[in-house]
């Protein structure tokens, strides 16, 4: 009906076609990173199978670099330097035995860019520059470690008070284990060792490195300061039996600060004294507890950015582990209490906040949680901030008052209703917590001021202001015409808001977002004034291409800032500038998604990629973030697709049975002429038409590969999804039917030759939709709730959640319990109605599936098999909701290829879909 943005590639006619080894081989750029001045650029080159390179391109002149078997690149500061994982070869992976594979490391590759020198580390764990970027400090893994340790890994007897004393030798526990460091002065090359390194800190202002370092053979335990400039050691805390814990130093170079604790203990139980070391004279203070608060291994130490402050966490106490007793004779064989303790068991009680799985789950995260307390250094005092019932305080640089939450007393209801919180305000110089949302959604994120004097939040359609002095909220959008609620939500929860931009002038204004526009709510009068005119053109404005900090800032009252515009007709990216006091300017307009990767910290330059279904997503580097239009492209990986004919996509637009206008993405074969037939193949989730100026992913997983079946002469059709609450299903239908119906009177589709294939909320669909319609000729579902009424009190395995919740708030969409509407769950569940089914249907699962029980996936296949229809089910060992191993991702895009070929091709049977495989056990290596 209408088209837009239509891509027209020429058809080479020396092309060849794509193969699996093409797919595979493809690379695809990972996020890049900038160094903070903006002169140097490192972005991963990955290919979907093999070994990654870095690309490395000095700004503004000719040099570049192409680093092979290398990854995850980091750079320092000024932009000289560059560090980058030296990654094992795959082949070497491969090949390797279980045994092998234990002993590879990777290892460290680091680039001088101006000389192109190159030093290599083997075998280490992790690296790190210093802020200013002068250092380079080199973990090495503990494996590479000094040999002469082995006698530390003897037995030893623990006390009854959690002691460990050795019979002649000592045992290191693993969390007190050291390891090496090498800390490299990048300028001048030199290097220095130190070793049974437990903790270390570099100052936010590069001049000092802290080091926490144990060595518990030798009763060493010692806080070490290394001035980076002169390279001075001064041990600033030495001690024969108190193991040092966490440190930290200020940013003014003033303090350091650590924890401490008896190496004897235990580290689970091992209690922790804070300690303040003035940097001036060495001195050590403890610093004296006021409470029954406790420190223990897991807290962590940091100063706020004035260094007035530091930060720790603590717990309300510190024991031991408990241990089951053991059977050692012949009476404790008939002892009830010990036999007992040997019992498998784990209660469910009806009042339990969260469900055994989830608690599990949960176990090990609350294992090392500590609660927030702050120890003013002007004042000598510790307040304590968070606590049992308000557990996360958000730390952030506000002076005054942090922001904290609590799920406490909603865990229940978790389970059917979703994710709530209260939110507090807590002051940071008397720990006073005050209430300011209750049962808040937790996912809808308010925004505190840089002062902490101001709370803006969304609710319920309109925005909301909380004075802090004045313990008032205000509804400020209140009279507009306007909606701040999601326009597309189709859920059974309250809608989202569209959240929060920057905040202006300190605490003078914040900027705020509907669908489409940016509005400018001053703070003093509550006004709320637009800033743009995004609803009349459909184009949503966002502010983009800040430099991300460590503190909060804000933006200037008359200030310019770049904004990225979607165009919702055109579903195309431009950027625009925008003038805080008036006025906005577009500065791109081409048919292209962009995408902001990265903005140095210290400069203007901005990193960006364009793409579009032909064009490959290469970065671009604009000297001026508010000039983006005035980029020069760094990389060409555009050029794997020369070869091929790549096809052309655009956008379609129809109206379904309802009188509804939906939208989706064609994607055509290179060769297409107009008027001809093909097959179609359908796949789908919920919005997808704002993919129509996407890349598509060069990749072998749980989805079909777009370039790959274009290049084999089928249009892949890509439909959005409107749902209606209670009705998942059956809307779902009205889209796909519609959509397709469309395509075949348009002419292109092939109405014998249409394939659909989906997975997980999307395989759901599919399994549902060849329930009711015959219009498709085979089907792949992958990850399919098939059965809603047994799903609906199922296990989410990888969370432990219940999956109730998704029925009754989330995207399953039924909006009522089982037992309120049981005909609901029915009328929306595909096994109740397999008898219907006309449509070849491949069912594919991961028997480790943590998201959708796997048993749903059995449900259908029995009930289709019982059924007397045609079916097949693929069950992939070991995998989890997405396909991780690498040779059953091929073999599934392999057999997904192979059966839309045979249904909608007419292409013979492969021996696995007509004649099944038998189980077999293959000889061990």
């Amino acid at each position: 009906m209408v088209t837009a943005s239509v891509v027209m590639v020429p058809v080479s006619e020396a092309a060849k076609p794509l193969t699996l080894q093409d797919i595979m081989k493809f690379e695809s750029l990972t996020k890049p990173v900038i160094s903070d001045n903006g002169s140097t650029l490192a972005v991963e080159a990955k290919p979907d199978r093999g070994d990654s390179r870095v690309i490395i391109k000095v700004l503004n002149s000719s040099k570049s670099f192409d680093i092979k078997d290398a990854a995850k690149p980091k750079i320092s500061a000024d932009g000289r330097f560059v560090a980058m994982v030296k990654s094992v070869p795959l082949l070497k992976q491969v090949m390797a035995d279980a045994k092998e594979k234990k002993k590879l490391k990777s290892g460290l590759i680091l680039l001088d860019t101006q000389s192109g020198e190159q030093q290599v580390f083997e075998k280490v764990n992790s690296f790190e520059f210093n802020k200013t970027g002068s250092h380079l400090l080199v973990r090495f893994d503990v494996a590479n470690e000094d040999k002469n340790k082995d006698d530390r890994a003897v037995e030893s007897k623990k006390t009854e008070k959690g002691k460990s004393v050795s019979n002649d030798k000592v045992k290191v526990d693993k969390f007190d284990q050291g390891y090496t460091i090498k800390l490299i002065a990048l300028a001048k090359g030199n290097a220095r060792e130190y070793k049974d390194v437990t903790a270390y800190h570099f100052d936010k202002y590069g001049k000092n490195l802290v080091l926490a370092i144990n060595d518990i053979k030798s009763k060493v335990h010692k806080l070490d300061r290394i001035s980076l400039s002169s390279n001075q050691t001064q041990t600033l805390f030495k001690s024969d039996s108190l193991q040092i814990g966490s440190v930290a130093t200020s940013n003014n170079g003033e303090w350091a600060a650590f924890t401490s604790g008896k190496a004897e203990d235990l580290p689970y139980g091992r209690e922790y004294q804070l300690n303040l070391v003035s940097l001036a004279d060495n001195k050590v203070t403890p610093i004296r507890n006021n409470s029954d608060w406790k420190i223990n291994r897991y807290s962590t130490l940091s100063f706020s950015k004035n260094s007035k402050r530091l930060f720790f966490g603590r717990v309300p106490e510190v024991s031991q582990q408990l241990s089951l007793a053991k059977i050692n004779n012949v009476d404790d064989l008939y002892n009830v209490n010990i036999i007992d303790d040997e019992r498998k068991l784990r209660v469910w009680n009806g009042d339990d906040p969260l469900i055994k799985p989830n608690e599990i789950k949960q176990y090990k995260k609350e294992l090392k949680r500590t609660y927030l307390a702050v120890f003013d250094l002007e004042k000598q005092d510790i307040v304590q901030l968070g606590d049992t019932q308000v557990k996360n305080v958000q730390l952030s640089e506000q002076p005054t008052r942090l922001l904290a939450k609590t799920d406490k007393p909603y865990q229940k209801m978790i389970t059917w209703a979703g994710f709530y919180s209260d939110y507090y305000l807590v002051d940071i110089d008397s720990g006073k917590q005050t209430k300011v949302l209750t049962q808040y959604p937790t996912y809808w994120q308010p925004s505190l001021s840089p002062k902490g004097n101001y709370l803006a939040y969304y609710y319920l359609g309109n925005i909301y202001l909380y004075d802090v002095a004045s313990k008032t909220k205000t509804n400020v959008s209140k009279g507009l015409k306007v909606g701040f609620a999601n326009e597309d939500h189709d859920y059974p929860s309250n809608p989202p808001g569209y959240g929060f931009g920057p905040w202006i002038d300190g605490e003078k204004a914040l900027l705020v977002y509907d669908k489409y526009d940016i509005w400018r709510l001053d703070i003093t009068s509550g006004k709320m004034t637009k800033l743009t005119n995004g609803r009349k053109q459909k184009v949503q404005y966002r502010v983009t291409g800040l430099a991300k900090t460590d503190e909060p800032t804000w933006l200037k009252s008359d200030e310019k800032v770049l904004l990225k515009g979607y165009n919702d007709r055109t579903k195309s990216d431009d950027f625009y500038r925008l003038n805080l006091a008036g006025g906005t300017e577009q500065l791109t307009a081409e048919p292209v998604k962009l995408k902001v990767l990265a903005r140095s910290k210290n400069a203007k330059t901005l990193i960006y990629s364009k793409e579009r279904y032909d064009i490959f997503p290469d970065l671009f580097a604009a000297k001026d973030y508010l000039n983006p239009q005035q980029a020069e492209q760094l990389t060409n990986l555009n050029k794997q697709i020369e070869s091929f004919n790549w096809g052309s996509a655009e956008l379609v637009q129809w109206t379904n049975s309802d009188g509804k206008s939906l939208d989706g993405v064609l994607i055509k074969p290179a060769n297409y002429q107009d008027g001809k037939r093909v097959p179609v193949l359908v796949y789908y989730y919920r919005f997808m038409s704002d993919r129509l100026h996407s890349f598509p992913d060069m990749k072998l997983n749980h989805r079909p590969n777009f370039a790959w079946f274009v290049d084999n002469g089928y249009a892949v059709f890509l439909p959005d999804i409107r749902f209606e609450v209670g009705y998942p299903g059956s809307s779902s239908v009205k889209a796909l039917t519609s959509g397709v119906q469309h395509l075949i009177d348009i002419g292109v589709a092939d109405p014998k030759a249409i394939g659909i294939q989906g997975h997980s909320w999307a395989g759901y669909q599919t399994a549902y939709a060849v329930t009711q319609t015959n219009i498709f000729a085979a089907a792949v579902s992958g990850a399919p709730v098939s059965n809603m009424t047994s799903a609906y009190s199922g296990i989410r395995h990888a969370s432990g959640l219940a999956r109730q919740f998704q029925y009754e708030s989330g995207q399953s969409r039924i909006g009522k319990p089982l037992y309120a509407d049981p005909l609901k769950y029915i009328e929306n569940s595909p096994v109740f109605y397999a008898d219907r089914i006309q449509t070849p249907m491949m069912i594919m699962f991961g028997d480790k599936d943590g998201a959708v029980p796997w048993e749903q996936g059995i449900e259908m296949y029995l009930a289709m098999r019982r059924a007397g229809k045609d079916v097949v089910m693929l069950q992939y060992q070991g995998e989890p909701h997405h396909l991780k191993q690498y040779p059953n991702k091929l073999d599934y895009s392999i057999k997904m290829m192979q059966y839309f070929d045979h249904y909608l091709k007419g292409k013979p049977a492969p021996k696995w879909l007509s004649k099944g495989e038998a189980y077999y056990e293959y000889k061990k290596n």
